[in-house]
């Protein structure tokens, strides 16, 4: 996280055990790939939380180039695609995953462009104060249009899922990056993925949901009589 070593490694020690029980929660494999978010959050954090560690040593440059990539990788790259197809997974009428198909080939673009950007590009981390900051060398030009698709791929398929209470998911995440750009106007990236990373412990909640969902489905179903 933006503010030290011990907060992102911790996040990523308590998001490692809420995502191993998170996947455990899931009864179907089309709902893996959701249920694995909490757990990726967490390589995300522990790749934060060396980061962290070796930024006041010169002589690591080498890891700590590394490191940045691998957190920026998770961010920019995975987040954009895994997010709206781990929600299209979980739909089950045919109008809802369409929408979502469509968000996911959002995602997919937003994905190749920061992807592209990530190896085209420099990139540097830096700790100024109490924070990470990410500087990228990334088009100024592209940079609102690609923002808003960011944003279209990794929010909004939570507002228009059919799955119950994952709307919630989507306003704490949103809530949370206004309180990002408020307050830490250049360390966005850092704190944002930090806060998103503790509200996706959220989504053992919302496999609990699911979980129960199914078995009142089943309960339902009438007896066969012979």
């Amino acid at each position: 996280m933006c503010f030290s070593a011990n907060a992102s490694l911790g996040a990523g020690v308590v998001l490692s055990v809420i995502g191993v029980s998170t996947i455990r929660k899931s009864t179907e494999p089309a709902h893996l790939v959701f249920a694995s978010i909490p757990l990726i959050f967490a390589v995300q954090q522990i790749a934060e939380g060396f980061l962290w560690l070796t930024l006041p040593d010169p002589s690591l440059k080498a890891t700590q180039q590394l490191l940045t990539y691998i957190f920026l990788t998770f961010a920019q790259v995975i987040w954009p695609l895994l997010v709206p197809i781990a929600v299209m997974l979980l739909e089950n009428g045919r109008q809802r995953k369409n929408v979502q198909k469509i968000l996911v080939g959002i995602g997919a673009v937003v994905s190749f462009y920061l992807g592209f950007c990530l190896l085209t590009r420099h990139v540097e981390a830096h700790i100024i104060g109490h924070h990470i900051t990410y500087r990228q060398d990334y088009p100024r030009v592209l940079r609102p249009i690609g923002g808003i698709l960011y944003f279209a791929s990794t929010i909004i398929p939570l507002f228009v899922s059919r799955v119950r209470r994952i709307w919630i998911l989507g306003i704490a995440i949103f809530t949370s990056y206004v309180i990002a750009a408020m307050f830490y106007d250049h360390y966005v990236l850092s704190v944002w993925c930090f806060f998103s990373s503790i509200i996706s412990l959220s989504v053992y909640y919302v496999m609990v949901e699911i979980k129960n969902g199914e078995m009142n489905v089943v309960a339902q179903k009438p007896l066969q009589t012979f």
